[in-house]
C-alpha cells in the first residue's frame, strides 16, 4: 500500500501564467499605466513661455476694455478716441493675446506627445462619467459662450461706431477737422455722413472701408492731400443717397429768397434783393415741369465733359429729352473735335454738380460776416465794421492759434488807435466781435489744411463762383444755332432792390446792378465779387482805386 497521497491543487490558488497563455501582454499592461496616468492630473497645457504672453497681453487688453467700457457707461468722457479703443482696438488686443496662448497649447501639446513617457492621449477625451472632464467641458462651453456673445455685441457696436460721426470726422482730427466742423454749421448736421457717403447696402459699404484704409494708410504716413481734393470722383450717385429725402419728381414751384447785404461804408449799410426763384420741378405726369429743377427731371439726361477737376470748366453739353431727341452744345472757340468728344470722360448731371456743398459748407469772409451782422452778433454802429472784419479773416495766417490771436488783436487796436472814444464807450461790443470773428475763422478757415471757400467751391448760384453760368453762359451753342440760355429771368424774379436807402423795382424781374456798369454790365458777377470783399475790381486800379465806381462805370464811357 502506498504511503505517499496524491496532491490536488487548491483550487483558490491561481496558476502561474506563462507569457502569451492569459492574452495580457507587456503593451497591454504599457497603455493601461498611460490610461492611469492620464486619468491622474497632469499640469495644464498652458504651463509654457509663449502662454504666458498670450495670457499676460489678453489679460491687458480685457482689463483695459472693461475700465474704458465702464467710463463710457457713466458718460463721464466725450472723447472720440474712446469708442476706437472699445470696440476694435482693445477687443483685438484681447483676442491676439488668446491667440497667442492657444497657439503656445499647442507646441506645449506637441512636446510631451514626443516625449517617451508621452501622458497625452492622441485625441482630447470627453469622458462626461469623469466628474473633472465634465467640469472641465462645462467651463470650456461656459467661456465660449461669453465669448460668442461678447464678440457679436462687439461686433455691431464696432460696426455702429465706424458708421457714426464722431469716427468720420474727429478720429483722423487734422485731416477731417474742416470736413467736421463746417459739418456742424450746415443745414445737413443732423444727418449721418454715411448716409450721403456710403448709403444703404453691403456693397457700398465694403466700398468705403477699402477707401478708409488707403486713406489710414496716407494719414499714416502724412501723405494726404491738403486741402482734401474735391468733387468726390468716387461718390456714390445722388440718386442713391440724396434722393432717398429729397424727391427729385416734386414740384416746388417759386420760392421768396431775401438776400441781405452789408456794404463797407462807415455805417455798414444795408442792401437786400429780394427774388421768386424758380424752383421748379415736376413730373410729365402731372403735367408740371419747369425751373431749376428741371435738369433734375428723370426724363430728361444731361451729361457733359469739364476739363478741369474742380468741374468748373465746361466746354460740351449733352441733352437727351424726354422723347429721346439728342442736342448737343459746345463752347465757342472750345477747339473740341469729334475724336476729342468720344474719348473725353463724360459725366451724368445729378444734384451734386450744382449742390456742391450740401453739407461741408466754406463761407466767403463777406458772406459769413454779412450773416453775423444780420444776426446781430456783430454790431453795426461800429464804425467800417464789415469792412474790418472782413479785412481780418481774408488775411494769409500760417496756423489757426496765429489766426485767432491775430484777429483779436487788430480788431481791438483798429478802434483803439483811430476811435478811441467808441473804443471806450463800446469796448463789450469790440470785444463781443472780436470773438465772433474768431468763431467764423474756427468754422470755416483752416490754414494748416489750406482749405476755405476758394479751395471748395459752391455751385449754387454765381456770385462768387460761376456756379450756373458754367453752362449758362450764353456761349454754348449746337450745330443748328440754339443756346443754352443766360437771361436773367430764366431761374428768379427780382421783386425789388434796395441800395443806400432806396428800393426799387426793376423792370420785367431783371436784376439791375446798383452801379452802371455800362459796356462792362454783361460781366459774370464772379468776375469782380470774389468773396473775401463786398467788390474786388478785376483790374489793378493803382491811385484811381478809391474813386467811386459811378466815375468811371458810365454808359458809353466804360
Amino acid at each position: 500500500m502506498n504511503d505517499e497521497k496524491e496532491v490536488e491543487p487548491d483550487a483558490e490558488q491561481e496558476p502561474e501564467n506563462t507569457p502569451g497563455e492569459s492574452g495580457v501582454t507587456d503593451e497591454d499592461e504599457l497603455n493601461d499605466d498611460k490610461a492611469t496616468a492620464i486619468a491622474t492630473k497632469s499640469p495644464s497645457l498652458l504651463r509654457n513661455y509663449i502662454s504666458f504672453v498670450g495670457l499676460a497681453i489678453a489679460m491687458a487688453g480685457l482689463v483695459s476694455l472693461t475700465l474704458l467700457f465702464l467710463l463710457e457707461l457713466t458718460g463721464s468722457s466725450d472723447q472720440p478716441y474712446l469708442g476706437i479703443l472699445i470696440y476694435v482696438l482693445f477687443p483685438g488686443v484681447f483676442i491676439t493675446g488668446m491667440f497667442i496662448a492657444a497657439i503656445g497649447m499647442l507646441f506645449e501639446r506637441r512636446r510631451r506627445r514626443r516625449a517617451p513617457e508621452a501622458q497625452i492621449a492622441e485625441y482630447p477625451i470627453i469622458d462626461l462619467n469623469d466628474p473633472r472632464r465634465r467640469r472641465t467641458l462645462i467651463v470650456f462651453l461656459s467661456f465660449a459662450f461669453i465669448f460668442l456673445f461678447a464678440s457679436a455685441f462687439g461686433s455691431y457696436q464696432a460696426y455702429e461706431f465706424t458708421e457714426s460721426v464722431t469716427f468720420c470726422g474727429q478720429v483722423c482730427h487734422t485731416v477731417m477737422k474742416p470736413e467736421f466742423l463746417s459739418y456742424g454749421a450746415a443745414p445737413h448736421a443732423k444727418v449721418n455722413c454715411v448716409e450721403c457717403h456710403v448709403g444703404g447696402g453691403a456693397e457700398w459699404y465694403a466700398r468705403s472701408k477699402f477707401s478708409g484704409v488707403r486713406q489710414l494708410v496716407k494719414v499714416t504716413f502724412g501723405t494726404y492731400d491738403t486741402p482734401i481734393q474735391t468733387p468726390v470722383h468716387n461718390m456714390r450717385p445722388a440718386r442713391d443717397t440724396c434722393a432717398k429725402c429729397h424727391w427729385p419728381e416734386k414740384y416746388h414751384g417759386e420760392k421768396l429768397r431775401v438776400f441781405d447785404y452789408f456794404g463797407e461804408d462807415e455805417d455798414s449799410s444795408q442792401r437786400q434783393v429780394r427774388m421768386l426763384v424758380k424752383v421748379g420741378g415736376g413730373s410729365p405726369k402731372t403735367g408740371q415741369v419747369s425751373g431749376i429743377h428741371w435738369h433734375m427731371n428723370l426724363a430728361n439726361e444731361i451729361t457733359y465733359i469739364a476739363t478741369d477737376e474742380k468741374r468748373q470748366n465746361i466746354p460740351w453739353v449733352r441733352l437727351k429729352d424726354p422723347s429721346g431727341k439728342i442736342t448737343e452744345y459746345t463752347l465757342r472757340d472750345a477747339g473740341l473735335t469729334p475724336q476729342t468728344i468720344a474719348k473725353a470722360e463724360k459725366k451724368t448731371m445729378d444734384c451734386i454738380d450744382c449742390h456742391s456743398r450740401p453739407s461741408h459748407i466754406y463761407l466767403s469772409p463777406n458772406k459769413a460776416v454779412d450773416q453775423s451782422i444780420l444776426a446781430n452778433k456783430l454790431d453795426r454802429s461800429l464804425p467800417f465794421v464789415k469792412k474790418k472784419a472782413v479785412e481780418l479773416l481774408s488775411k494769409q495766417y500760417a496756423t489757426t492759434e496765429e489766426a485767432l490771436n491775430s484777429i483779436s488783436a487788430e480788431f481791438g487796436e483798429y478802434y483803439r488807435a483811430n476811435y478811441p472814444d467808441v473804443f471806450s464807450a463800446k469796448r463789450g461790443s469790440i470785444n463781443r466781435a472780436g470773438a465772433e470773428l474768431q468763431r467764423i475763422y474756427q468754422t470755416y478757415f483752416f490754414p494748416e489744411m489750406k482749405t476755405n471757400w476758394q479751395t471748395h467751391i459752391n455751385n449754387i448760384g454765381h456770385f462768387n463762383t460761376q456756379g450756373c453760368f458754367r453752362c449758362h453762359d450764353g456761349r454754348h451753342f449746337s450745330k443748328e444755332g440754339k443756346v443754352i440760355r443766360n437771361e436773367c429771368n430764366i431761374c428768379h424774379l427780382t421783386i425789388d432792390q434796395t441800395f443806400a436807402g432806396v428800393t426799387t423795382q426793376p423792370k420785367e424781374g431783371r436784376f439791375e446792378h446798383p452801379v452802371n456798369l455800362g459796356t462792362r454790365g454783361n460781366w459774370e458777377c464772379a468776375s469782380c465779387h470774389k468773396g473775401d470783399r463786398s467788390f474786388k475790381h478785376p483790374v489793378n486800379l493803382g491811385d484811381i482805386s478809391k474813386f467811386n465806381c459811378i466815375e468811371c462805370h458810365k454808359e458809353g464811357k466804360f
